[in-house]
């Protein structure tokens, strides 16, 4: 009979004992796995993610994590705005030589629980997510640049409202960006729908910007009445080319509405500016101090003391603009090595201490089992089996309960996640699969073995010197 058999019989005999040392290994193991797999879809979706930007322009208020968190993942709001003046300095005023796509964006509050993100229809023609792949639709189209009320639903926000092309919703607009009241907003049209990226456009409503000013009455009062002439005829709101002649306004009144209409369109504040550049820099906001020791973030005081003919995109902006620039890649890295990461260290030392622990109680298990067992591996000498045979028998089965555990506990840890898989979905915008594997895990399998072999030598080394002649008396 092979010598794992024999192990396996052994433990099959002690089933209780071996079943509550295998679950307590088990714990460990599973705590380690839903560490170190959440851990590396987390950093793995937030790097891939802040890849498809090369920076972000947002208010020098607040921190440039906050803006990266904000503008690229959706999570928590930006509650500083910048002038939408400077979206167009970048499209086509004096920096737009060196930038290769400026894209706006307004976040909104939520509905349905996801954000509601206003932006251009550029946002998917001109971006690619995950750095490479382009956008495409599941159903439907992209919004039209005409389409002030038409929106864009992520592949995810679509199948959680139940919403489908054509079906309209009312956006509930953020309470972040200074606005009058509205008293009758138009309900924005579903016209397409994302296939899925595996990113946190996934969980998102996207409105068409024009529509979003209008909405928060950033746009003057003419364009609110003729989007409302034009989408919603049932109200009788009338377009003012259908003003009979005693109402239509005199020479005055259209030189003040126009001067109204530009003003309120230099009024008009963004949350947000996602840029890709055509010279790519590299963690355009960092530089080293004097003594090269310590890196120091760039204010605006400090980019205007430094040479205009070098310095890079980043920091004209910052010198010549009231913004802050964050670079996604640098932020996102930063958070993980400088916070996430010590805390997953943190988690895994506690999950590694469980393990050790649970070893331990294996071995003293199998160390107390020893003296029942005294006559059962003399008669196994008694018939032949050499001492080495004995020993290898005890290793083994502490190593099986050991692999045991440490399946158990993979089946547990991934049970784990799938538990608080939707409060991260929730939380941060990113959907983690239960069953995504990570390649540290197959690391636990020689540990585990290491680790079994070290508890189950001392009761290895008690049959190894067990007595026949004194264990086969009575």
């Amino acid at each position: 009979m092979p010598l794992w058999k024999i192990a396996w019989r052994s433990i099959q005999h002690r089933s209780l004992a071996s079943g509550l040392t295998a679950f307590s290994m088990g714990l460990g193991v599973a705590l380690v796995v839903a560490v170190i797999v959440i851990y590396g879809v987390l950093n793995q979706t937030f790097m891939r993610s802040a890849q498809g930007y090369d920076m972000v322009i947002g208010s020098p208020k607040g921190s440039p994590l906050e803006v990266v968190l904000g503008a690229v993942f959706y999570s928590g709001y930006l509650r500083y705005t910048i002038p939408y003046d400077y979206f167009r300095q970048l499209e086509t005023g004096p920096y737009s030589p060196e930038v290769e796509t400026a894209i706006p964006i307004a976040l909104g509050d939520h509905i349905f629980g996801m954000p509601i993100i206003a932006t251009t229809p550029n946002f998917f023609t001109e971006l690619r997510y995950l750095d490479r792949y382009t956008y495409s639709f599941r159903h439907g189209k992209n919004m039209d640049a005409g389409g002030d009320f038409e929106a864009v639903l992520g592949y995810t926000a679509a199948q959680k409202a139940k919403l489908h092309v054509g079906d309209q919703f009312k956006a509930t607009l953020s309470k972040h960006v200074p606005s009058t009241e509205f008293p009758e907003p138009d309900m924005f049209t579903v016209v397409g729908i994302l296939d899925p990226t595996g990113t946190p456009n996934d969980q998102a409503f996207f409105v068409n910007l024009e529509g979003f000013f209008i909405m928060n009455d950033h746009a003057d009062k003419t364009a609110i009445d003729k989007v409302l002439a034009r989408k919603s005829t049932d109200r009788g709101v009338r377009d003012e080319s259908e003003l009979p002649a005693s109402e239509e306004m005199s020479p005055t009144e259209t030189e003040q509405k126009n001067e109204s209409k530009t003003t309120k369109r230099a009024d008009r504040r963004i949350s947000a500016i996602l840029v890709l550049t055509k010279i790519k820099e590299v963690a355009p906001t960092i530089v080293k101090d004097s003594l090269g020791m310590d890196e120091v973030r760039i204010d605006r005081l400090t980019a205007q003391k430094l040479n205009p003919l070098t310095m890079s995109l980043g920091n004209r902006l910052v010198a010549d603009l009231d913004v802050q620039v964050a670079k996604p890649t640098y932020e996102i890295t930063r958070l993980f090595e400088m916070i996430v990461g010590r805390i997953q260290t943190v988690l895994i030392i506690f999950a590694v201490m469980v393990i050790i622990v649970a070893a331990i109680g294996m071995m003293v298990s199998i160390y107390n089992s020893m003296n029942e067992r005294r006559q059962e591996i003399a008669i196994m000498r008694a018939l032949g089996a050499k001492r080495g045979t004995v020993m290898w028998i005890i290793l083994l089965e502490s190593i099986l309960l050991s692999l045991g555990g440490g399946l158990m506990g993979m089946v547990i840890g991934h049970g784990l996640i799938a538990g608080v898989g939707p409060s991260i979905a929730q939380a941060v915008m990113v959907v983690v699969n239960p069953w995504h594997f990570q390649l540290a895990e197959l690391i636990l399998i020689p540990c585990l073995i290491l680790l079994a072999s070290l508890v189950g030598y001392l009761p290895a080394v008690v049959a190894y010197r067990t007595d026949v002649a004194q264990s086969l008396n009575p």
